[in-house]
């Protein structure tokens, strides 16, 4: 109940609600961080899982790199980068893409992989190019698992992304570092909460998105000119 009680106090005061440290500046910066991290993220591991699941080379290669950068401490890497490079937006993006990456990268090799046989050597049969292969019966057959590895991306960096505050930067994470260096429980409270909400709110989406458009079952495909 003491939780609540801070939270509520915190989100109520009309301070809260304007200004460069008001609710909705935070929110828009951390969205904006969560959403530059995530497309950088896309453009890199999206490309990589299609070829590697496609061309089924490059497992090996996958599967341990994957595992080494999910095993890098996200602080590690921001702490490194900012010794490297200086404080500012580039640390922060670094450690996000870098914790984004190996969800979508494993998700799409592995659903890729996952197509069904039979389908692809029916496209194969059609005349179908590699290209078309992969573009009109793999990747459609793929997507709900790339989906899924997108949607644990976008909640790890939702969650992440608070550390932008560590290096002077905004987001929901300047409620909580700001708040325990002043001792102001109602912000740590306010900011924690915030975040928690905000990664809920995405997995009701991914929820919503998955009930309109439910895999479809494999079936042969039809080539389109």
């Amino acid at each position: 109940m003491r939780i609540i009680e801070l939270f509520w106090a915190w989100i109520t005061s009309p301070a809260q609600w304007s200004g460069a440290d008001g609710i909705p500046a935070r929110l828009g910066e951390h969205l904006f961080y969560t959403g530059l991290a995530l497309l950088i993220a896309l453009a890199i591991a999206l490309p990589l899982g299609l070829l590697a699941g496609h061309t089924g080379k490059g497992t090996f290669l996958i599967v341990n790199s994957a595992n080494a950068v999910r095993a890098l401490p996200t602080l590690g890497v921001l702490g490194l980068v900012v010794v490297l490079r200086g404080i500012g937006l580039l640390p922060v993006m670094v450690a996000l893409v870098a914790l984004a990456i190996p969800a979508i990268l494993v998700n799409t090799y592995a659903g890729v992989r996952a197509a069904d046989p039979a389908v692809v050597d029916a496209a194969r049969g059609m005349g179908m190019r590699s290209s078309e292969v992969l573009r009109l019966v793999e990747l459609p057959l793929a997507w709900p698992l790339i989906l899924l590895g997108i949607r644990t991306a976008v909640i790890q960096i939702i969650a992440t992304a608070t550390v932008a505050a560590y290096v002077g930067l905004g987001g929901l994470g300047r409620y909580i570092f700001d708040g325990l260096a002043r001792r102001d429980y109602e912000a740590v409270v306010g900011g924690s909460v915030l975040v928690v909400a905000l990664a809920l709110l995405t997995e009701a989406a991914y929820a919503l998105l998955r009930r309109r458009n439910p895999a479809s079952p494999s079936k042969a495909p039809t080539r389109t000119s």
